[in-house]
């Protein structure tokens, strides 16, 4: 149960677009409590398991470190299979105790799929390569739809304009951008 209280940690915008052989995962810097801008150059997306896969969070950060390591545990004890690690933790995450109280949720890519991991159990693969999270994340995600659809550009380009937009639009996104790119 949350305390109602307690001022919420938001922000957050994350990108990931699939487009031909690439993927690129993108996301903002800002980290908020309440109406206040904690961090303008947080870390929220990074490689993982031999830089062969890649994770971003949305949510709270301590919330999404433990689910990074529990992620991590994962992918080495399936050998970096990425279906079956997210599968694998959507599972813990809904029927452990102390996972469940967890306020985040991941997207996580390798060369061939990519993934939006709730607590709610939820194991998301997109049917066109693109997902988002975060309180920026309908903006980006809206702007990248638009951009694969009627553009030429390469997937980190519309992942920068996307964020972009986001940052224009979302008051906890920032254009302070960590990209990565399979």
């Amino acid at each position: 149960m949350n305390d109602t209280n307690a001022p919420q940690i938001r922000g957050t915008t994350i990108l990931a677009v699939r487009r031909g052989e690439n993927v690129v995962l993108g996301g903002d810097g800002q980290v908020s409590i309440g109406n206040t801008v904690m961090k303008h150059t947080a870390q929220k997306v990074r490689r993982m398991h031999h830089n062969q896969v890649l994770g971003g969070f949305a949510g709270a950060t301590a919330d999404a470190f433990s689910l990074f390591a529990r992620f991590e545990e994962k992918l080495e004890k399936f050998s970096g299979k990425l279906k079956r690690s997210a599968v694998e933790l959507a599972k813990d995450w809904r029927t452990d105790k102390m996972l469940r109280r967890l306020e985040a949720m991941l997207i996580v890519a390798d060369s061939e799929q990519s993934f939006l991991i709730s607590g709610t159990g939820d194991v998301i693969e997109p049917d066109d390569g693109i997902l988002a999270i975060g309180s920026g994340g309908m903006y980006a995600l809206a702007a990248a739809k638009a951009l694969v659809h009627h553009s030429d550009l390469s997937p980190r380009d519309i992942v920068e304009r996307s964020l972009g937009i986001a940052a224009d639009i979302c008051i906890y996104t920032n254009s302070n951008l960590t990209i990565e790119e399979l």
